[in-house]
């Protein structure tokens, strides 16, 4: 047996991961959990999640992802607080090297590596980040109930989240760095005729403007700056919602697993299987349309029947 061989490696310990390390688990592969830079995934940056079923009352991300971490460590799954810095999929078995420099060899891998939010690159925005800026509108958009907030970005997904927040904010400034946008025509007209909705062109973000209230850090507003003549001027406002994509965390497995033009995994369709036998994707690494926790954790389950399956019908013990 070689060492630090492995039946399962799960790559990613967010919904997917820890949900795919549960079923593994109960399935007594004890598999072994890389959790990454960002243990938890993007619930970790998160604060009331109300939408996981199952928490009348709403849960903190982290809290979320902490029971979730003992519920497979319960089962036997283990945990190491460590990045994959490569990967030999096409190996048998399977390389997983590690940032500490230890190797690894697995009959599976499980990828939840997830993808991470694009956000402005400005030191007042990581500041507020989890504290009134938000990436996901449908995660956050309910706790800005007649308050006033601004979407950035000129895609359809800045226009559907703009839309969307109208139902709980008061006021949704658009703000977009160009005069023209990405989005589709129909996208753009549904969201120029929501009479709550006020778009603001040719303008960025220079700073994002915030207080403390009793050891709380919360957003007033944002400096926005135009981009022809350099005026700024403020915006009063209690949330900032920054919708300019998603990047899949799959750098380390390029030129290994097929991928869509975004970078993004493909599996096998209503599956979690990819091209490479014994590798599995699930998560935000391979959805680029819902990327919910709800539908993260799913294919998290998904992953470890499939892998289960694979084992099986190769007769690995």
């Amino acid at each position: 047996m070689l060492q630090n061989h492995e039946k399962i490696i799960i790559i990613g310990s967010g919904p997917a991961g820890l949900t795919a390390a549960i079923y593994a688990a109960r399935a007594e592969y004890s598999p072994l959990v890389f959790e990454g830079m960002e243990p938890g995934g993007q619930l970790t940056i998160t604060t009331e999640v109300e939408n996981y079923p199952g928490f009348e009352h709403g849960i903190q991300g982290p809290e979320l992802m902490d029971t979730m971490r003992k519920q497979a460590e319960k089962f036997g799954a283990r945990t190491k607080f460590n990045e994959v810095v490569e990967v030999d999929l096409k190996a048998t078995p399977k390389v997983v090297k590690t940032d500490d420099g230890e190797v690894y060899t697995a009959d599976v891998v499980i990828i939840a590596t997830g993808a991470s939010a694009r956000f402005l690159g400005i030191e007042s925005e990581k500041e507020y980040k989890g504290k009134g800026v938000s990436a996901c509108a449908t995660c956050d958009g309910f706790f800005y109930k007649n308050q006033r907030v601004i979407v950035v970005g000129g895609g359809d997904s800045a226009m559907e989240e703009a839309n969307y927040l109208t139902k709980f904010a008061s006021k949704v400034y658009l703000v977009h760095r160009r005069d023209e946008f990405r989005a589709s025509k129909i996208m753009t007209e549904r969201a120029r005729k929501n009479p709550k909705i006020e778009f603001k062109t040719g303008v960025t973000i220079k700073e994002v403007l915030g207080k403390e209230v009793m050891g709380n850090k919360m957003v007033t507003g944002a400096l926005l700056e135009n981009v022809k003549d350099g005026s700024t001027e403020v915006l009063d406002v209690e949330g900032i919602f920054i919708a300019i994509g998603h990047d899949p965390n799959t750098k380390i497995f390029a030129g290994q697993l097929e991928m869509d033009s975004k970078k993004y995994l493909i599996t096998e369709p209503g599956t979690t299987k990819t091209k490479i036998p014994g590798v599995f994707a699930c998560g935000d690494v391979a959805d680029t349309i819902y990327q919910q926790a709800v539908t993260a954790a799913g294919s998290g389950c998904m992953a470890a029947l499939d892998a289960q399956s694979w084992l099986e019908e190769n007769e690995i013990q």
